[in-house]
């Protein structure tokens, strides 16, 4: 193997593993993160990579491919379906009014009205991977900036195979040779142009087909081998090779892998391929943020810094004044449209694709390409801190607001408990808690959902919880109780220690997804935590063995040891979860002490001969236990 191949892998490993971490502990997200080290270890700086690091920006670009083919498979087609609204009317007025508007400025430079649509298309779109990356970080999918935003960012996925028809049409220029190595063999150069669409329709049907009907059986073969690493391997020839036939159409490769997605997502591997493909994602788009991050041109940079810095400045504005304007049309709240419209304000890398070919086939000039190549670069770089810059000033300053003014008495009236996050969680916690005369303050971090639940005549606040202003305007001096039911682990986390350290009187209840989540609420102390669906589990658990014929008592007390056997395991888990090996080796022993423990007490219940009704003492020992 050549050494220079695993020289670069070290140093683009290295530089991640050194600086992301960095940036999440500064709170800056991963994204930042790798940009910097891509900076660092860039011309700009060390220098350790230089041109190469082009050619492995095209190869981490699969890794946008794959983040779309998994966000396909989240998607299913009803869902899709009932998105078609927000893609089609929201993500196209995006493109179009943008590409006018920055094409029209453009014209006012002296350019010609041909590369100045041009730029004005390119400029339209936004970075699939940085805004996903980021908004799933920070929790936000599910949210109407969440949504909306998949929406925009789908269409502009779209958009690309009108954009790549139209340009050839937009030629001024002489035509660049295309280097051979990045050449790329199409399908349709030996058509008619009357029936290239035609093909182009056929491939896409075709990958439908494929993907319903073939690839089900196609899996389930490689299924019943048990390899595992062959199962991967079967997806990511699959991805592989329905981007390189989209490619070869003349579409975009990351439109083909997420209509793939899509195809697949009521298949039956749907979750095995998001477990093995999802590392996969996560490596390559942190290789391609680095090489981002390295292909900035400093040199251009410094030799222009009013002009560079100028653009990136007005294209972001234009951008954001567009999605700001478009997001309150189709009714978005303010803060919500916030991280819409400032999440979409950078230019996607995407961009770099299309000058290549706007170049390639005479439509922008060298200088120009090279002159915006640097400025799309330096705003995919500072999109992670517009998010950061909005979510720590803009957001709580214009949220909050609407909070305090709309009803500032409830404010006052430190109750003993907040609730933070109304969600379904949330929500039924709240309901059972005011249903029983217990005083609530509810804060959720959720605009849509609070103006919903206020129409209910629910009296919910709007707020980031975490923010210990808000937390102190809401009374947490005063109240007893801090119920966290957020659906974010990582905001979750950030409510805990702002309580801790601002609160430290409050009790915390604190609901826990999974027992990742368990095991770091529990290395910060709290006592009170609730594994979200351990306790219906348990009860169908219960009606399942008593439909089965076991007695109501019998059913409901191996529950209750089952429960009670596994919050001792939890606790004991927690001190060896970093050593994997011992991990599993406790693991498996306190299940196989479970099943004794339930099998002798089986045994011994059948044994002192209590045929009908409760077990009167039984009952008064358990619970003298639950009480010591």
């Amino acid at each position: 193997m050549n050494q220079s191949i695993l020289i670069q892998a070290i140093l683009y490993l290295a530089s991640g593993v050194l600086f992301v971490p960095i940036a999440k502990r500064l709170g800056l997200g991963s994204v930042l993160g790798y940009l910097l080290a891509g900076i660092v270890i860039g011309p700009a700086v060390l220098g350790l990579v230089g041109d190469e690091g082009q050619d492995i920006m095209h190869f981490a670009e699969f890794g946008v491919i794959i983040m779309l083919f998994l966000v396909g498979l989240e998607l299913e087609p009803e869902r899709l379906w009932k998105l078609r609204g927000p893609v089609l009317g929201l993500g196209g007025l995006q493109v179009l009014l943008t590409a006018l508007l920055a094409g029209g400025l453009t014209l006012t430079t002296g350019l010609l009205w041909q590369p100045s649509l041009a730029l004005g298309m390119i400029l339209a779109m936004s970075s699939t991977a940085i805004v996903l990356q980021t908004l799933n970080e920070k929790g936000l999918m599910n949210t109407a900036a969440g949504q909306n935003t998949f929406a925009v960012l789908l269409f502009q996925d779209i958009a690309v195979i009108p954009i790549l028809a139209i340009m050839p049409l937009l030629a001024t220029y002489p035509v660049a040779t295309a280097d051979d190595h990045h050449a790329s063999i199409s399908l349709l150069d030996n058509l008619p142009g009357w029936f290239r669409p035609f093909a182009v329709v056929g491939a896409v049907v075709g990958l439908v087909l494929v993907g319903r009907y073939v690839m089900g059986p196609v899996f389930r073969i490689i299924a019943r081998t048990g390899l595992r690493e062959v199962f991967i391997a079967t997806a990511l020839l699959m991805v592989a090779s329905i981007s390189v036939l989209m490619e070869m159409v003349g579409l975009s490769p990351a439109l083909g892998a997420f209509v793939a997605g899509v195809v697949l997502a009521n298949s039956e591997y749907k979750h095995e391929l998001e477990s093995d493909i999802d590392p996969f994602k996560g490596l390559l788009l942190g290789l391609f943020f680095i090489s981002v991050g390295a292909a900035i041109n400093f040199e251009l940079i410094a030799r222009n810094p009013l002009l560079v810095i100028g653009l990136v400045v007005a294209i972001m504005t234009v951008k954001a004044l567009v999605l700001a304007g478009l997001g309150k049309a189709f009714g978005l709240k303010t803060d919500q449209n916030l991280w819409f419209s400032l999440g979409l304000c950078q230019v996607g890398e995407f961009a770099f694709v299309l000058f290549s070919f706007a170049r390639q086939n005479g439509i922008l000039p060298q200088d120009i390409v090279d002159l915006m190549t640097a400025v799309v670069a330096i705003s995919m770089g500072l999109t992670p801190l517009v998010f950061l810059a909005n979510e720590k000033w803009l957001v709580p300053r214009l949220g909050t607001k609407e909070m305090v003014d709309k009803d500032p008495d409830t404010i006052e009236e430190k109750n003993a408990v907040i609730v933070a996050g109304f969600g379904r969680y949330g929500n039924i916690v709240g309901r059972f808690l005011r249903a029983n005369n217990v005083g609530t303050t509810v804060l959720d971090f959720d605009s849509d959902r609070v103006d919903t639940l206020r129409k209910l005549g629910m009296k919910v606040y709007y707020g980031d919880a975490s923010r210990y202003d808000l937390l102190e305007s809401a009374g947490a001096a005063e109240a007893k109780l801090l119920v966290i039911a957020l659906d974010s682990p990582e905001k979750s986390l950030d409510l805990v220690e702002t309580a801790r350290k601002h609160f430290p009187h409050l009790q915390l209840l604190v609901r826990a997804v999974d027992r990742d989540d368990t095991y770091e609420f529990m290395d910060r102390g709290v006592s009170h935590i609730y594994r979200e669906t351990l306790d219906s589990s348990l009860r169908m658990g219960v009606d399942a063995m008593t439909l089965l014929g076991f007695r109501a008592y019998s059913s409901q007390r191996a529950a209750r040891l089952f429960l009670k056997h596994d919050e001792r395991a939890l606790a004991e888990l927690a001190a060896v979860r970093h050593d994997r090996k011992q991990y599993f080796n406790s693991a498996r022993q306190r299940i196989r002490e479970l099943e004794e423990l339930l099998s002798s007490d089986e045994k011994d219940r059948w044994l002192k001969d209590v045929e009908d009704g409760w077990d009167p003492e039984s009952l008064r020992n358990e619970v003298r236990q639950l009480f010591k």
